[in-house]
């Protein structure tokens, strides 16, 4: 399979027509494009997990298809050239881009017998836990990650800082965040350690891409505050922190921040020229609305993101792109305040995230990645009648004047129908 498609050089395009890069960077900057750009898998929360990416091969007769599970932690298959052709994706994640190299993959069967590769380094990590599923073990031999039998993702059993913020395990906080179940096995550039080696090569990946093809580029940072502190501490004691040791508190997050300027200055100073858009991320929502107030979210986590957004334009042109699951309207002008430009995932069956009222009062200042097609109803349980009904509305909604790049509110399902999946894509771009 080939990493690059699509030749940039303008002998082979009509002048007139609009690049994929063009038409991402109208949309973000407010301008409405030719249409509305689409994306599938240019970052780990717009993509499509393996089971259902083998059914939509199989439904398109791609014979010759391989499922490179790429993330394991949501068990993510790549898209590949063909199905980026096949449904004019104008979007590519650098990191995807980085992990084509065939040599590096190795054939596996998920549980039900699904055929997939995976990276080499993730096979040897998998290890049987007795009862049908896997667990993976951190450097002290500790269970760090398990996915049982009928579980198609891995949970995370094992946090860092669970026994407490000590001063010691603060001074060393890059290896205690290599522990996390998500360094160890989501395989995501930004998880990587930053040597100048592995700079250099992926930045080799990147000028390529930029130079030989037309994708809008997307990379994946992370920047986590939020997420982080949870990953090292337990979601439910860092929530407690916030509340009852707000000191301790502050110290986590001011290290993490540490980190993450340090290593970013270091990313964007090899990557900067080569990319269009900076994925951020921190969940800071659920269901029924933000996980704290947003007096809460202003003394902990406002001043901190913006330090870290604001470095990004320091260094580098790029879109700061946040993704930030669940229903946080109420935190959003805080987020602008940030520097944040591209909102994602628009999880609009959230509480106050309707798609009227966010394009109506936060239109003009983000851009919308996402919101396109329920991921927790209509595309797993809605006709392809009606998942081009919803598309169609969440286009004329989100797509006037522009401001909106089209994808799925999150990852598609093991259990959509590949049907669905065709309508959607196909709907998006009519």
């Amino acid at each position: 399979m080939g990493l690059f498609r699509r030749d940039s050089s303008t002998e082979l395009r009509d002048e007139q027509a609009v690049t994929s890069r063009e038409r991402v960077r109208a949309a973000i900057t407010h301008q409405e494009p030719d249409r509305v750009p689409i994306d599938l898998g240019g970052m780990r929360s717009t993509n499509i997990m393996a089971k259902a990416y083998n059914r939509l091969t199989d439904y398109l007769g791609l014979s010759d298809s391989e499922t490179f599970v790429y993330d394991a932690t949501q068990c993510l298959a790549q898209p590949e050239d063909a199905i980026l052709e096949r449904f004019d994706i104008d979007v590519i994640d650098l990191g995807r881009a980085f992990f084509t190299r065939p040599e590096e993959r190795r054939p596996f069967q998920l549980k039900d017998g699904t055929p997939v590769t995976i990276p080499a380094g993730i096979e040897a990590m998998l290890e049987p836990d007795g009862n049908g599923g896997w667990l993976i073990r951190g450097d002290e031999g500790q269970v760090i990650a398990t996915c049982p039998l009928h579980q198609d993702f891995f949970s995370q059993t094992y946090w860092p800082l669970g026994d407490g913020i000590t001063e010691e395990k603060l001074a060393d906080l890059p290896y205690q965040m290599s522990q996390s179940m998500w360094a160890k096995i989501a395989c995501a550039p930004h998880h990587q350690p930053m040597t100048d080696e592995w700079l250099a090569e992926i930045a080799h990946v990147a000028r390529k891409l930029r130079e030989e093809t037309d994708y809008a580029i997307m990379v994946a940072f992370g920047g986590n505050l939020n997420e982080n502190a949870q990953f090292l501490r337990g979601f439910d004691r860092f929530l407690m922190d916030l509340a009852g040791d707000p000191r301790s508190a502050h110290r986590l997050l001011d290290q993490l921040t540490e980190v993450h300027l340090a290593n970013l200055e270091r990313f964007l100073t090899a990557l900067g020229p080569y990319i269009d858009i900076i994925q951020m991320g921190d969940d800071l929502g659920t269901q029924t609305g933000p996980q704290f107030s947003p007096q809460m979210y202003r003394e902990f986590f406002l001043p901190r993101h913006k330090q870290i957004y604001t470095a990004v334009k320091q260094h580098s042109d790029a879109f700061v792109f946040m993704h930030n699951c669940g229903g946080v309207y109420e935190l959003i002008p805080m987020l602008i305040e940030a520097g944040v430009e591209i909102l994602n995932p628009v999880q609009t069956s959230a509480r106050n995230m309707e798609p009227e009222r966010l394009k109506r009062e936060f239109g003009r200042d983000l851009c919308f990645w996402g919101g396109g097609c329920e991921t927790q109803s209509t595309l797993v349980h809605g006709t392809p009648a009606q998942v081009i009904e919803e598309v169609k509305r969440r286009v004329e909604v989100f797509g006037a004047g522009g401001g909106y790049v089209f994808t799925q509110v999150h990852n598609i399902l093991s259990d959509v129908p590949p049907q669905n999946v065709v309508a959607m894509l196909e709907a998006a771009h009519q």
